[in-house]
């Protein structure tokens, strides 16, 4: 089983790239293939074992991953930040090509995200609606796209990420759709990656675009029913949780986009996959 990894970069962080590219040296002496994206930027200086692609523009996170999928050839892809890197790999590598080998139906592993300095790490690393043990592995409807493995075969078999979402809900969108083909979707804490502490950053355009692409994502996904409950309760919640005019002006307009723009093709999910969420701790609807 080939391991390929992919590191995302706009070209501002060439010495934490450096960090990440050299956190893979033995994952690439056991044979798998680091591709270092140029998301719209030139991609940094890389050892000679390790490819630079570069995008002529910034395709946004789905995009970039998108063509870094297209341009491997690895039987499980590993997405890897560009400011985090792994502190086992050989170790890392071995549980990966166990995993997958195991469980033909494993699609996609979301790693215990943790902090160097030895914090408790960023809650919204671990997937779940009620957090928990961070060390608990379970199933899971989402993962962190950072830092997690993707069967090859799985990935292409929903057709990626949903490009057009730039930032933001696209690993759900691509869960909920893995889940209804029968795959599974895991939090394993035993699959590791560091990452430094920082505030997850909230500014008028993740607000504008954090909400366009939730009502994206319940136009794509959702049976309108559970789509309007849905879409209420994160309009319940924002109004709870946010208390700054500016911000709610930019997700109310976010929401607005959300229904005047073109989200993609849409797949209605089944009754099956309703229950399937539900039981795996997340009903579509929070």
């Amino acid at each position: 089983m080939k391991l390929s990894i992919v590191i995302l970069t706009m070209g501002n962080r060439p010495d934490e790239v450096a960090r990440a590219i050299g956190s893979t040296e033995p994952l690439r002496a056991a044979g798998a293939e680091v591709i270092v994206v140029g998301n719209g930027a030139d991609p940094p200086p890389v050892p000679a074992d390790v490819t630079a692609l570069k995008l002529p523009e910034n395709a946004g996170v789905p995009g970039g991953r998108n063509a870094a999928v297209a341009a491997c050839t690895g039987d499980v892809v590993l997405f890897l930040d560009d400011d985090a890197w792994y502190p086992e790999p050989a170790a890392l590598g071995d549980h990966i090509t166990e995993r997958f080998g195991a469980d033909p139906s494993l699609a996609v592993l979301s790693f215990r995200v943790v902090d160097p300095e030895g914090g408790a790490g960023a809650r919204w690393h671990v997937p779940r609606l009620r957090v928990g043990d961070p060390e608990r592995a379970s199933e899971v409807t989402t993962f962190a796209g950072g830092a997690c493995a993707i069967r090859r075969s799985a990935y292409d078999e929903v057709g990626g990420q949903p490009g057009r979402f730039f930032f933001g809900h696209e690993e759900t969108d691509q869960s909920w759709r893995l889940i209804g083909l029968g795959y599974r979707i895991e939090y394993d804490p035993a699959a590791r990656a560091c990452h430094p502490p920082a505030a997850n950053a909230r500014h008028a355009t993740w607000y504008r675009t954090e909400a366009r692409n939730r009502v994206w994502l319940a136009r794509r996904n959702l049976r309108w029913p559970l789509a309007i409950w849905y879409l209420a309760d994160w309009v319940v919640l924002t109004l709870i949780r946010e208390r700054s005019a500016s911000a709610l002006r930019a997700w109310f307009a976010g929401f607005a986009d959300g229904w005047r723009l073109d989200p993609g093709p849409r797949q209605s999910m089944s009754l099956r996959t309703i229950w399937r969420l539900t039981r795996a701790g997340r009903p579509p609807i929070v």
